[in-house]
């Protein structure tokens, strides 16, 4: 793939998770953040030794995913938004620490959604989610899966598996062709690519976005009381992005 097609099928792909991703969710975190944003200040102050010492370091340990599944989300992450010439991938960005922090809040079980049967997955799309799984069971549920499914076309799990075959097996996940035994691969991969576009463009404090690299590429501004002024002008923002709690890029 040439450097030109490679630049612009991730300028695409960003300019569409722009457009899907509600406005709410870039100036403060996932799917759950309005409802959980306190719930992840409590999750940072419960959280183990290990995870205040990652501050430290730069280096989250993971709090939700095991060892096995920590290696398919950084895996996977770094091929759904890769680095390039145009800036840090999702796994730089801190994408990975994002969603493993979004599995200690209410999005994570369910709690703000309403989960009451009888679950009908052949009705329209218009009566809402029909599957009595959450996302932490999607999630563990689905990477099971997928490890198994790359594990019987590759004989590896998807994290030792080449780019390429990486991105071929994403594919067959997206379209749904890929044979999963405890969930439609099709969801699995909705919820690991929305949570992805969330990480890079969430606000920094819920752990994805560092350095505001995903603000950067796409000129936002962040936490810029000024910034409704300049919406009508017609002309590029002048000054970086800046995080909530007063970080600035």
């Amino acid at each position: 793939m040439s450097s030109e097609k490679t630049n612009n099928s991730r300028r695409d792909f960003l300019v569409k998770s722009m457009a899907l991703i509600p406005t709410v969710v870039i100036g403060s975190g996932s799917v759950g953040a309005v409802a959980a944003a306190a719930a992840t200040a409590q999750a940072a102050e419960s959280a183990p030794a290990a995870g205040s010492a990652s501050a430290t370091t730069g280096e989250w340990k993971p709090q939700f995913f095991n060892e096995r599944e920590w290696a398919f989300i950084n895996a996977a992450v770094a091929r759904l938004i890769p680095a390039d010439e145009l800036g840090p991938g999702a796994r730089e960005a801190g994408v990975p620490e994002f969603i493993d922090r979004q599995m200690n809040t209410p999005y994570a079980t369910g709690s703000i959604w309403y989960m009451q049967g009888p679950f009908n997955p052949d009705v329209p799309k218009e009566m809402g989610y029909q599957l009595p799984l959450v996302p932490k069971q999607i999630y563990n549920l689905g990477i099971a899966d997928a490890d198994e499914w790359c594990q019987g076309q590759y004989h590896q799990p998807f994290a030792g598996l080449t780019p390429e075959q990486q991105d071929a097996a994403l594919s067959q996940f997206e379209a749904g062709s890929a044979a999963f035994k405890q969930l439609p691969s099709s969801l699995f991969f909705s919820y690991l690519l929305q949570n992805t576009r969330e990480g890079f463009f969430s606000d920094p404090i819920h752990g994805g976005n560092k350095g505001m690299v995903g603000w950067t590429l796409i000129n936002f501004p962040g936490a810029r009381a000024d910034f409704m002024d300049w919406v009508e002008r017609g002309e590029r923002y002048p000054l970086p992005p800046v995080s909530i709690n007063g970080e600035r890029a």
